[in-house]
């Protein structure tokens, strides 16, 4: 594969974000980075993406397909793309600033800096120290949005929040009965299924929980399970429910607040595998105390609230009293909603009071897309800007 010139940057660094996006749900809480080493007349010399927590990086396996194509000559002469600065400590793998001079390859053209403490702008220092020809900030914007959820983590502490709805043309997820199977088509529904098995976790409400019985699990398309996460503050659930009682057990969490009695089905839950999480209560505007929604994120964002790796992702599929909390407390930093072109009257409104009164006032986001899938549109809506500049 050729191009008129190694110079087309954009077109590379598309391509490793192309391969980077391939090890979604498999490299958390790593980021997703893809890798393309070009030679001097536009050849594809290699191609890699880091495919899985642990395993070798990105940049590793562009470098080996690349040597043992067209061996390690070819390499004194290439530049390497890659959507992420490479790292240059010791962590479950060497530093590739270290293979990447060791081979001497002269250029290098990275889509943005890793803000994680221990890299943080020294990969590149390092190399430009080395002679190297080392170009930052290509397709920033892109480069940063792929890795939102990394990005989120390392700032706050807590998981990037997804909220997903799935509504009528007048705004309902439900009828005046309750029922909402299925407002959204078959394609819709596969789409959750692929962020499932993209994010870390996925987490319900207790009324959600209650009457839909969800699994939670990836099924209509091939990827991990998550962890599934259902709220339980006063211990109330069923023990029947499927998140008690299928063959993922051990992937759930229930979270109950902190000072409520151990709930029917404790025992069973932990037995194979499963985790009691407690998190305190507080007052909410209503005056009636709820789980402490920050604290709960904040935990996740530790140790997943079962001392795991850090979860840096969380879907939320929410009924209007959550998708309503999460909202209120400025928790919320995706909105997807699926709009179904179906009309129902008198139901249940996707969001309860959000305490706005002035159109002006109104929530509003700092990116938005519309896409159709299937005979649904979905939308999607970006609570935060991403910085379009380049580092330097």
């Amino acid at each position: 594969m050729t191009t008129n010139g190694t110079r087309d940057h954009a077109h590379w660094m598309r391509r490793c974000l192309e391969l980077a996006r391939r090890g979604a749900g498999s490299v958390s809480p790593n980021p997703m980075v893809g890798a393309v080493l070009v030679g001097d007349d536009g050849t594809v010399l290699g191609e890699g993406w880091h495919r899985s927590y642990g395993g070798p990086h990105a940049e590793a396996h562009a470098i080996r397909k690349a040597e043992t194509q067209h061996g390690p000559e070819a390499l004194r002469s290439a530049t390497l793309y890659v959507n992420l600065e490479p790292c240059t400590h010791h962590g479950k793998t060497p530093p590739c600033t270290d293979l990447i001079l060791e081979k001497g390859i002269p250029r290098l053209v990275v889509g943005m800096i890793d803000p994680f403490p221990a890299v943080k702008g020294r990969g590149i220092r390092r190399m430009r120290e080395a002679g190297m020809d080392v170009e930052v900030g290509v397709l920033h914007t892109e480069c940063r949005r792929l890795n939102e959820a990394f990005l989120h983590h390392i700032d706050t502490g807590r998981p990037l929040v997804t909220l997903k709805v799935a509504q009528t043309l007048d705004g309902r997820v439900a009828t005046s009965t309750g029922d909402s199977r299925w407002i959204s088509g078959r394609a819709a529904r596969t789409r959750v299924h692929r962020w499932r098995s993209e994010l870390d976790g996925v987490l319900v409400g207790s009324g959600t929980a209650r009457s839909d019985d969800p699994r939670l699990t990836v099924r209509h398309v091939e990827g991990r399970q998550p962890l599934r996460i259902v709220l339980d503050r006063r211990g109330a659930l069923s023990e029947s429910l499927q998140l008690f009682s299928d063959d993922h057990v051990a992937s759930t969490v229930a979270v109950l607040g902190a000072g409520r009695d151990r709930p029917p089905y404790a025992d069973a839950l932990e037995a194979r595998g499963g985790t009691l999480l407690r998190v305190d209560e507080r007052r909410g505007e209503d005056g009636r105390p709820h789980l402490d929604l920050d604290a709960l994120l904040q935990r996740l964002g530790k140790d997943a609230g079962r001392e795991a790796d850090p979860m840096q992702s969380l879907l939320v599929e929410a009924g209007p009293g959550l998708a309503t909390a999460l909202f209120r407390q400025d928790l919320v930093d995706r909105y997807v909603s699926f709009i179904a072109p179906k009309i129902v009257g008198r139901g249940t409104p996707a969001l309860s009071d959000l305490g706005i009164t002035a159109m002006e006032n109104a929530r509003t986001f700092a990116e938005t897309r519309w896409e159709a899938v299937g005979n649904d549109m979905l939308f999607r809506g970006y609570v935060r800007s991403l910085d379009a500049g380049g580092d330097a």
